[in-house]
C-alpha cells in the first residue's frame, strides 16, 4: 500500500496543534502554538483557551501545508481529539476537522487524546508490538493500560482521585515555583536528596494497582506550614525531591510489578510528566532488572500535540474505522476507544 496522509488537529486544553504524519509513522511536520496568556491566572482558563484556539487553528494549518510542501488534495484522511479535555477547546477542533473533512469528503477519524499520549512512542519506536504495558502520567491523568493489540486495551490502574501531574503543580505552587510545576520541580530536584522528608505513599498493597495522590497533597501542604522560611529556603531542593520521589515512586513500583507479573515485555511511558528525568531513570533501571525495556517519547512528544494524534489515528484508518460527521466532544476521562 502506498504511504498516504493523515492531516491531524489536538486542542484538548491550551495548545493548538497542526501535524501532518504519514502511515508509517513518520511525522511531515507538527506545529504547536502554545498559550502564554495563561500563565498570570497560574493556570489555564477555559473560555480564553478556546478564543485563542479559534484565533490559531487556521493560521496554523496554513504554515502546516505550506511547511510539507503538501497541499490538501494530497491529504487522505482528517482526524482529531474528542476527549478528554476541556469542551470548549475541544470543540474548536473538532468542529474545524469537521468542516475540512465534509469540504474534501475525506474520512474523519477521532481518536482519545490519553490514547494519542501512548501512540506517540510509534513515532520514534516503530518496532514496538503488543502486548505491552503503558503507563500515561499527565495533569489529568494516572493510568496503567494493558494493550493486546493495538485496538484492544484494559485499564488495568488509575488514580482515584487526582493524578501525579497535579500534584507536581500543586506543590510547586505551595514552594513558590510557578506553572507549570513539573518542569519546575524536575530541575530543582536533580539537586536535592529525595529522602530528606519521606512523604506518605497511598495504597503500597501489592495487589493494587490504583493511585492516590489527594493525601500526599494535604501531607506536603500540612509539612510547609510547620516549618519557617529560611529553612525552606535552604533546603529548597530536598524539599522539591522528596516530594518528585513520593509523586513517582509508587508510578514505578505498581508499573514494574504489573508487568511482572503478567509477563509483559515492554513498559511505554506516556503523558507529558513522562518528561520527568528521575521518572524515566527509575523505571528504566527498575524494568531493566526484569528484562522488561522501556520507551518513552522525546521532549517534544511528551507535550500535547497534533503527531500523536495522527500517529493514534494510522489504526483506524487501515482499519478504515472512520467517525460520522454527527459525532461529537464528550468529557469522558481515561484510556478509551471514541
Amino acid at each position: 500500500m502506498p504511504v498516504q496522509y493523515i492531516l491531524a488537529f489536538e486542542s484538548s486544553c491550551d495548545d493548538t496543534s497542526v501535524a501532518i504524519v504519514d502511515t508509517d509513522y513518520n511525522v511531515i511536520v507538527n506545529l504547536i502554538s502554545s498559550q502564554p496568556e495563561h500563565l498570570e491566572f497560574g493556570g489555564i482558563l477555559p473560555e480564553l483557551a478556546s478564543r485563542l484556539h479559534l484565533k490559531n487553528i487556521v493560521t496554523l494549518t496554513k504554515v502546516a501545508l505550506n511547511a510539507s510542501n503538501l497541499n490538501l488534495q494530497d491529504i487522505s484522511a482528517i482526524a482529531v481529539s474528542i476527549n478528554p479535555g476541556l469542551i470548549g477547546s475541544l470543540i474548536v477542533g473538532l468542529a474545524f476537522a469537521k468542516g475540512l473533512a465534509w469540504s474534501l469528503s475525506l474520512p474523519l477519524i477521532t481518536v482519545n487524546h490519553i490514547l494519542s499520549h501512548i501512540f506517540a512512542n510509534f513515532i520514534e519506536h516503530k518496532a514496538v508490538e503488543p502486548p505491552f504495558l503503558a503507563l500515561v502520567v499527565s495533569g489529568g491523568h494516572t493510568e496503567l493500560v494493558h494493550f493486546d493489540t493495538l485496538t484492544t486495551f484494559t485499564v488495568v490502574g488509575k488514580t482515584l482521585d487526582d493524578a501525579a501531574g497535579e500534584s507536581f503543580d500543586k506543590a510547586a505552587k505551595l514552594l513558590g515555583l510557578g506553572f507549570p510545576g513539573g518542569p519546575a520541580i524536575d530541575e530543582l530536584a536533580q539537586k536535592g536528596n529525595p529522602n530528606f522528608i519521606i512523604f506518605p505513599r497511598a495504597l503500597p498493597q501489592k495487589i493494587n494497582f490504583n493511585f492516590s495522590y489527594s493525601g500526599l497533597k494535604t501531607s506536603i501542604r500540612t509539612w510547609l506550614v510547620n516549618q519557617n522560611s529560611e529553612t525552606l529556603q535552604d533546603k529548597l531542593p530536598d524539599i522539591a525531591a522528596s516530594v518528585q520521589q513520593a509523586i513517582i515512586e509508587p508510578l514505578v513500583h505498581k508499573t514494574v510489578l504489573w508487568a511482572r507479573q503478567h509477563k509483559i515485555p515492554y513498559i511505554l511511558l506516556a503523558g507529558g510528566v513522562a518528561a520527568n528525568s528521575a521518572l524515566r531513570q527509575q523505571l528504566t533501571a527498575a524494568s531493566a532488572k526484569y528484562g522488561i525495556k522501556v520507551f518513552y517519547p522525546s521532549n517534544t512528544l511528551c507535550m500535547d500535540n497534533a503527531a500523536m494524534v495522527g500517529a493514534a489515528a494510522i489504526p483506524k484508518f487501515l482499519a478504515k474505522n472512520y467517525a460520522p460527521l454527527s459525532i461529537n466532544v464528550s468529557s469522558l476521562k481515561g484510556t478509551r476507544q471514541v
